[in-house]
């Protein structure tokens, strides 16, 4: 479970946000103030972080954390959306985003920093005859050295998969994952868009080899 430290003192902004990220498996200590957040950041994995804060702003205290802590990505929150305040921002902060913002957009940005600044950042996982850098978004069929175009779906799938690698998944699971809306039952757009990212990455996509049908439960990718 990644961490978040998020810092905000708007207490309805701060207590909806908290919720939603958690929701989505996050663990998030929620701070009102910049005080103490040196010490907190250490713990995480990742700083969210407002401008508008009691006592230090939100740019002298992610300063100091990205001075002591600089390997720990920092995302900015304002509702300040002027060209010098985001120049400002992005002088130490790896991402900014502009109040009001939809609870999709900031977990997109979150998930893309951890890619960013995690473990596996920029490494090549393998599977099979294919070789995908997360981190890049991309999907090489490694006997040609050529890209296979994803779409912005397939894509997601694909990563959800290695994300929980020799996992049995169902449809619901996916669905529910890569669309961000409750599956419905008989609703056949997972096996759809399954269907058609096997004709572009398995050998023979009669005979998947890459992603596996586990009859009556949903679908596999083995590493």
């Amino acid at each position: 479970m990644k961490k978040i430290l998020y810092i905000e003192d708007d207490p309805e902004i701060g207590r909806w946000t908290k919720d939603d990220l958690e929701k989505r498996g996050f663990a998030v200590e929620w701070l009102t103030s910049g005080d103490g957040a040196p010490e907190r950041a250490a713990d995480a994995d990742i700083v969210v972080l407002d401008v508008m804060l009691p006592g230090l702003d939100g740019f002298t205290v992610g300063q100091r954390l990205k001075r002591e802590a600089p390997q720990t990505p920092i995302l900015m929150l304002s509702a300040r959306a002027a060209v010098d305040d985001k120049l400002q921002g992005l002088r130490f902060a790896d991402d900014y985003v502009t109040k009001p913002f939809h609870p999709d957009e900031l977990a997109a940005r979150i998930e893309v920093l951890l890619r960013r600044f995690g473990p596996n950042a920029g490494q090549e996982i393998r599977l099979k005859h294919l070789a995908v850098v997360p981190e890049l978004q991309t999907v090489v069929d490694s006997r040609t050295g050529k890209e296979i175009p994803l779409t912005a779906k397939q894509l997601q799938i694909l990563l959800y998969f290695l994300k929980h690698p020799n996992q049995i998944l169902t449809k619901e699971q996916i669905y529910e994952a890569v669309w961000g809306e409750p599956y419905m039952e008989g609703d056949k757009t997972v096996m759809v868009h399954i269907r058609y990212l096997r004709e572009k990455i398995e050998l023979d996509p009669g005979e998947p080899a890459v992603i596996e049908t586990i009859r009556g439960l949903g679908y596999r990718v083995k590493q």
